[in-house]
């Protein structure tokens, strides 16, 4: 008797009479099936059945990309593309002797943990403008994130697509299927489109990374570099329609609230795609991590609501001011509660838009517009991007016109420039300015890259109604030399080394040189999978024109700063980290040295079962903090000891339910030993005017159940408690950071749901 496999189903042949009618009969019903069935289809089971994958492109030649060495890869790996009318289909076989370590760990999603894993990253436009990835773990954990700006990674974005694990004695596999209507794509051309793929495999117990085709983020150019792969051209729609409740109870307060609402997603085609909602409910499912933040220059913190990352990657416009983008979308919602949004993108022809509007209700509420086009040539893109904010509240408009340009002249450049153009009115006054940068980077042979980066933003430049922008005034040159070492011995303790040299000067827009810095840093991949990473920081004398709010600048001596970093995955039940940092600063310059130091860890009590814990504890011994717009040009000096602590677990019960607990806590304790004005040329001048002593504690804690009812619909409850407290007063910082867990400005019990429901 014989067996084989078409499809999922088996047939057999001989036998009995009884078994000859039973395989005439399976015949028919495979043959029925095969007709009624989309041409193509693919189960995804985790079990890759030749039959199904026998018309997908079949690639083999993985090579080694960490290090980057282009050698044929350490394990064999196989992989397969196939267009469907579902979507994507992409399977790897991954073969894993016994006497490589498995990693079976059971993680959340958008983990970033060192485990066995494959990435499936797609251009679906083939542009080189914005990427998704897929990342799926050998225990069936998945991650998602938008790649933009050819190597910048977002994991805020969580999308709908299918996957499955099965294993064996010799190894593991993978199906995936990313559906058509994950992002919005160009028609293609004869029935056909065009797409470019990177796909990989990660060895979790060494780190190496194989992958096809030899393409790098750690490169200057990684999107352009994707292999282009031609498919049968399919269009699919969905509507999805993903109302919520949520109810929350203030233990604080005593009163409780009662949210409703709803976000859409239309995509009728493959070139337009729609999502809107309705009274969003953005309650902190997620906790953002705490920030203590004496300076003047804001934090930033990445967005991660769902209306606000879906396709978020066509309003990408970035500088490399550190987080600089025009258009950044936790300002929306900061000054009232937001009514409706909307967002639309598409293409036509060879270009693509974005369309983007937001409205907040109550006296202060603000309304936003963007609106974003794209263009892509052979071996460029050309977009612009204007943005609106009307604030009525304080009689203000704010428009902002930004234009960017890619150029990729060769395999060896890639040069990205920006032009910024900020209007604002307010009242009967108008002020505008610009900003510009570009920056390009050099591929040569032998490991060996440069880049050069030049900024300037003018004094009056404003983009941070509706973007996020550091600072303004600012002239900035660097050049850095780069060089990659993969030939290492087989004996040393490091698969590759990444050394860079740069030079930098930085001077505001008046003509003040704010300082000329040299850095030298080094990137080592450990072969046991682990990490390091050291830097050094050598500045000159400058002024500091920020310091004061506006009031004056401040000069300060040379400085340094060094620190050193080094991780390391799991090894049995543990994982670890550690890190220390010695720099100078302030008035005193070199003559006093502060440091800090750092160290967590994590125990596995199962593979789905973590607890984590760490420590950091930091000393400023002339730690420099303005006094306030009652004293604007004074400033103090203190001795400040800082400790912050880290506590949680992770508990995934199964595929659906999941436990987590954090803890954050910070405890200041700073001592004032000097108070200073500041002559029109930045020298200080000693005030005996009274400096107090001040401690600090914050508290963040939240307990959060989350359970998945459907893809994309989930059920969570939340406890979260926390609160800030800064006291004038002489206590330790051991005190301070004891006294942060009797904080309790805010305790709330929150429970939502959500569902989403596709049509």
């Amino acid at each position: 008797m014989a067996v084989y496999a078409v499809g999922s189903l088996r047939v057999i042949h001989g036998g009995t009479g009884m078994e000859q009618d039973l395989a005439r009969i399976a015949r028919l019903v495979l043959v029925a099936a095969f007709v009624s069935a989309p041409v193509g289809a693919v189960e995804i089971d985790g079990r890759i059945d030749p039959v199904e994958w026998q018309d997908a492109q079949h690639i083999t030649d993985f090579r080694k990309v960490q290090p980057l060495t282009g050698e044929p890869g350490s394990l064999q790996t196989e992989a397969w593309v196939l267009a469907t009318p579902e979507g994507l289909a992409v399977a790897f076989r991954n073969v894993q002797p016994a006497n490589v370590p498995r990693s079976r760990q059971k993680l959340q999603r958008d983990f970033d943990e060192q485990v066995d894993r494959v990435n499936v990253f797609i251009d679906f436009d083939g542009d080189g403008r914005t990427g998704h990835a897929f990342t799926v773990s050998a225990s069936g954990g998945i991650a998602d994130e938008i790649i933009t700006n050819e190597n910048q990674f977002n994991s805020d974005w969580d999308g709908l697509w299918r996957h499955a694990v099965s294993e064996d004695e010799h190894g593991w596999s993978v199906e995936l299927l990313i559906p058509w209507h994950t992002a919005p794509m160009r028609d293609g051309a004869d029935g056909s489109r065009t797409l470019k793929v990177f796909l990989a495999r990660v060895i979790g117990s060494t780190g190496e990374r194989m992958a096809w085709p030899v393409a790098s983020f750690e490169r200057p150019r990684f999107l352009s570099d994707f292999a282009p792969i031609t498919v049968q051209r399919y269009d699919q729609s969905l509507l999805a329609i993903t109302p919520y409740v949520s109810g929350l109870y203030d233990n604080v307060g005593g009163g409780s609230d009662f949210n409703a609402g709803v976000d859409v997603f239309w995509k009728p085609s493959s070139r337009f795609q729609l999502t809107a909602t309705v009274n969003p409910d953005f309650g902190q499912v997620e906790s953002d991590n705490l920030v203590v933040n004496f300076g003047a220059t804001e934090t930033y913190i990445s967005d991660k609501r769902p209306f606000f990352t879906e396709n978020q990657g066509i309003f990408e416009f970035t500088t490399p001011s550190d987080d600089s983008q025009q258009l950044y979308t936790r300002r929306v919602g900061s000054t009232g509660d937001i009514t409706a949004a909307i967002k639309a993108n598409g293409s036509l022809g060879r270009a693509n838009y974005g369309v983007f509007a937001a409205d907040e209700d109550g006296a202060t509420g603000r309304s936003y517009q963007a609106l974003r086009l794209v263009r892509d040539f052979e071996s460029q893109n050309l977009g612009a991007m204007l943005t609106r904010v009307d604030d009525p509240w304080r009689d203000r408009e704010a428009m902002v016109l930004g234009l960017d340009h890619n150029w990729r002249p060769t395999a060896r450049w890639n040069v990205r420039s920006r032009v910024l153009g900020s209007r604002i009115e307010q009242g009967d006054g108008r002020v505008q300015d610009m900003g510009a940068t570009l920056w390009a980077d050099y591929e040569m042979d032998r490991g060996w890259r440069q880049q050069w980066i030049a900024m300037h933003f003018g004094n009056d430049l404003e983009i941070n109604d509706l973007g996020y922008l550091s600072r303004n005034s600012m002239n900035y040159l660097h050049w850095e030399v780069r060089r990659r070492f993969t030939d290492r011995p087989e004996d040393s303790r490091y698969a590759s080394l990444d050394w860079r040299w740069r030079l930098s000067t930085t001077h505001n827009n008046r003509g003040d040189k704010l300082n000329n810095q040299f850095r030298v840093s080094r990137q080592g991949q450990l072969r046991n999978g682990g990490s390091e990473y050291a830097q050094l920081n050598v500045n000159s004398a400058g002024i500091s024109d920020m310091l004061l709010r506006g009031n004056g600048v401040v000069r300060v001596p040379s400085n340094f700063s060094g620190n050193y970093e080094y991780e390391r995955p799991r090894v049995g039940d543990w994982s670890h980290y550690y890190g220390f940092e010695a720099f100078s600063g302030g008035l005193s310059g070199n003559d006093r040295i502060g440091h800090a130091g750092w160290v967590g860890a994590t125990y596995f009590v199962s593979d789905a079962f973590r607890v984590n814990a760490s420590l950091t504890v930091i000393r400023r011994p002339d730690w420099l903090i303005w006094q306030g717009w009652d004293r604007p040009g004074l400033v103090g000096s203190f001795n400040g000891r800082e400790t912050r602590l880290r506590a949680g677990l992770d508990w995934t019960l199964d595929e659906r339910h999941e436990l987590r607990v954090k803890l954050q806590t910070i405890g200041i304790a700073a001592r004032a030993h000097g108070a200073w004005r500041f002559d029109p040329m930045g020298n200080a001048i000693a005030s005996s005017e009274a400096i107090d002593d001040f401690n600090v504690r914050n508290l963040g804690f939240q307990v959060r159940y989350r359970y998945e009812l459907a893809p994309l619909s989930h059920l969570y409850v939340v406890y979260a408690r926390g609160g800030y407290e800064r006291v004038a007063g002489e206590d330790g910082v051991d005190d301070a950071l004891y006294d942060s867990f009797d904080l309790r400005d805010d305790e709330q019990l929150m429970v939502k749901l959500s569902y989403r429901f596709g049509l």
